[in-house]
């Protein structure tokens, strides 16, 4: 069963995927396993994103995602997903504005610098012993 089966599909008759979901619906507890899986599912997702924002990774990506496997049962959660998808539309007309577009390449630009300083600093003074080997700490002495 793939996506296109239901374009495929007789234009007054749902393809197998809304047919599928409306026998789910009709018995109530499926119903109730089947929404409480996709807020398993969905919420996991979410937290996963919300992870990624203070960790390396694609966390507003996680976030929308999340909110998008939400959103197809529950209201509150497609509300939700409309202002980030706002939000995020914001952010991106703002990373595109000139001035703070240059703005960030300085910064990015300053802070790559100075972290190689450090690095060219590290390696001047202890070598290529990582941190917790180095056997001689008094050099700032």
């Amino acid at each position: 069963m793939t996506i296109n089966d239901e374009k495929d599909a007789p234009p007054g008759e749902p393809g197998p995927v809304k047919r599928f979901r409306e026998s789910i619906r009709r018995n109530p507890i499926l119903n109730t396993a089947w929404r409480a899986g996709v807020f398993a599912v969905g919420a996991t997702v979410l937290a996963g994103g919300l992870v990624m924002m203070v960790t390396p990774g694609p966390g507003i990506v996680g976030i929308i995602l999340g909110l998008a496997i939400l959103a197809t049962e529950f209201a509150w959660a497609q509300t939700a997903l409309h202002r980030a998808k706002a939000a995020a539309e914001r952010a991106k007309e703002k990373a595109l504005d000139p001035r703070k577009r240059r703005r960030n390449t300085v910064l990015g630009a300053t802070g790559g610098v100075l972290a190689g300083a450090l690095v060219v600093g590290y390696l001047a003074a202890y070598g290529f012993a990582l941190p917790w080997n180095v056997e001689d700490l008094t050099f700032w002495n």
